[in-house]
């Protein structure tokens, strides 16, 4: 855990996939899809995330040639599309945005996933602010645009923001250049695979779980 100087937070945005959902169940639900076994397209999900390329890509490896985009609306027409389920949520989801709000911390959400994504996970009720996704936005992490559209949702300054992430290339990096601070959370194969990088050594927090987060707030928030 690293813990830089700063004024408290008063905003914390965060990511979704592998931060706030597991994604276990969505990779098994493509799999099934595509007709291939769930360790195969796990396994190449891991190759091309070792490799810093989209996780997308393993759906093209697994069916050479796939439209992601036409794949998808063909899973949602055959019932077969995007499915969210509070079972779906790490167990430290809830627990700790309820202590963040406690804390007097505005908490809202914003991560790289489809309009379909953001209507599923509002259905959970989480208690956060807003939820927001790329798809909504039109335009997508590590876009700078992103990061401008996370400020509005946070309704403070950069400086007093955390966005709190998962993928240090697509979360930490491009919060610090926008001004942001940033957490860096070490869970999912993003975040264990890259907790290391230099990419991660950016963040101001770098935290196992979201109960090791709220920890850390509001020893900032006590001291500041």
């Amino acid at each position: 855990m690293v813990r830089r100087a700063g004024s408290a937070p008063a905003a914390i945005v965060f990511d979704i996939g592998s931060t706030l959902v597991r994604e276990d169940r969505y990779w098994a639900s493509w799999a099934d899809w595509l007709g291939v076994p769930r360790h195969t397209l796990s396994a190449l999900v891991g190759a091309v995330v070792a490799q810093g390329r989209d996780d997308t890509e393993a759906i093209r490896l697994a069916r050479p040639g796939a439209d992601v985009r036409a794949e998808r609306r063909a899973r949602e027409a055959a019932g077969r599309g995007e499915r969210l389920e509070e079972a779906d949520l790490y167990p430290d989801v809830r627990p700790a945005l309820d202590a963040l709000r406690a804390l007097g911390v505005r908490v809202a959400v914003a991560g790289n996933q489809t309009e379909r994504a953001g209507e599923l996970l509002r259905a959970l009720e989480l208690p956060v602010a807003e939820v927001a996704t790329s798809a909504r936005w039109g335009v997508a992490k590590p876009d700078p645009r992103f990061f401008a559209r996370v400020v509005e949702l946070a309704r403070a300054a950069p400086h007093e923001t955390v966005y709190v992430g998962d993928y240090p290339a697509l979360d930490v990096r491009p919060a610090k250049a926008a001004g942001l601070r940033a957490a860096h959370l070490r869970r999912g194969p993003w975040g264990c695979l890259w907790a290391n990088s230099a990419d991660a050594a950016l963040a101001d927090w770098r935290v196992d779980s979201l109960t090791e987060l709220v920890r850390v707030i509001g020893a900032a928030r006590s001291v500041g």
